[in-house]
């Protein structure tokens, strides 16, 4: 069988970030407008009177400090809260395909690839700025690779799933060589007014390149010894959002129907889930919890990834075993064990073996053991 190896990444990061004081501002002054032009209202108790937050309690929940946003300025408006992103012709690149291309431009150069080596673009992310045409086919023509191109999604765990689907294109020759991107707009599917979830979300893009170890030039790549997807049906992260929401008259006016997770539920029935699949796994290939040395982690929540990370390893995983990067990004739905990857990789040695694992919606799990050349 062809070995299969991760030959470059890319990221993409935007310029604008907010910390969470000036999120908090921004929220608790929306917090006070709503309460004065609905003070009749809820003093009737037709209205429940909203709170106010601060930023300890958004760090101490998440680990959460800061996330960088395409647009500032609408997110932060008490007026608005949602960012401002202008529509474009369809005759100009979407914005979508504008952060892609920029986070290959870093995978190609990474792995000594050009476009026209690539002959496979696969784009998994948690939501698609349009439903056709493919996100993915508008960048591969934009790159100007050849070959074909389509979108999944799988929520946060789109990317490890896209890495499983891309390492089996290899091994099967469909392709040659594909490129996986995740571009994630979070500001736009995110109820910024939600005091339970306005500061999870964070806007990038990541780019991964997959390809036979017999074609790989780049001598520090990374070689995929196994991946294991699984799912399991749960409405406690969902998002309703979709071209059907028009047809029914009596929803409008209601909270939207963007990203809502049941978090406490989320946190005590997923963590056993992802800990148990990832030593599963090891144990599949052979390779004790002791061999691994670096665990990517999906950037959700840091209390989740260590509680995960414990289970794993048997004990408390050190910063450079179990990575943060959602301190700074936050949750970038798919890209997050990706950028964990791409910046914390560098340090290891030569066939020192760790996991990229992601987790969300579905709920989903995918886990991907790499080894080092």
């Amino acid at each position: 069988m062809k070995k299969v190896v991760i030959s470059g990444t890319g990221l993409f990061t935007p310029e604008e970030s907010i910390s969470n004081e000036e999120l908090i501002d921004s929220f608790n002054a929306y917090v006070e407008l709503f309460n004065a032009r609905n003070a009749e209202a809820i003093e009737r108790g037709e209205v429940t009177a909203l709170k106010t937050s601060f930023p300890e309690f958004i760090e101490k929940a998440s680990g959460i400090k800061s996330r960088y946003v395409i647009n500032k300025s609408g997110v932060l408006d008490p007026e608005r809260m949602y960012p401002v992103i202008a529509d474009r012709p369809d005759e100009e690149q979407s914005l979508q395909c504008e952060m892609a291309v920029k986070a290959i431009e870093g995978a190609l150069a990474q792995s000594g690839k050009t476009a026209a080596d690539i002959d496979a673009v696969l784009v998994a992310c948690s939501n698609m700025q349009r439903p056709y045409p493919a996100m993915s086919i508008e960048i591969q023509h934009a790159i100007g690779a050849k070959g074909f191109a389509f979108d999944m999604n799988v929520a946060c765990s789109s990317a490890t799933f896209g890495l499983q689907t891309a390492a089996d294109m290899v091994r099967s020759g469909s392709a040659k060589c594909v490129l996986m991107v995740n571009p994630e707009i979070c500001s736009g599917h995110l109820e910024w007014r939600d005091r339970d979830c306005h500061f999870i979300f964070g806007d990038v893009c990541t780019a991964v390149i997959i390809e036979t170890a017999d074609t790989c030039t780049n001598p520090e790549a990374w070689e995929v010894l196994g991946t294991k997807l699984q799912t399991q049906f749960s409405n406690n992260i969902r998002n309703n959002f979709g071209f059907l929401n028009r047809c029914d008259e009596e929803g409008v006016g209601k909270r939207d129907k963007l990203f809502r997770q049941e978090g406490r539920k989320v946190f005590k029935e997923v963590c056993p889930m992802v800990a148990e699949q990832i030593t599963q796994h090891l144990g599949e290939l052979e390779i004790t919890a002791t061999d691994l040395k670096r665990m990517w982690l999906h950037q959700a929540n840091s209390n989740m990834n260590d509680l995960i990370a414990r289970k794993v390893l048997g004990r408390d995983p050190s910063p450079e075993e179990s990575p943060t990067i959602l301190d700074t990004y936050a949750n970038t739905s798919s890209a997050g064990s990706i950028i964990a990857f791409h910046l914390h990789r560098n340090n290891l040695q030569a066939n020192d073996i760790g996991v990229i694992c992601s987790f969300g919606a579905g709920y989903s799990i995918g886990s991907v053991i790499v080894k080092k050349r």
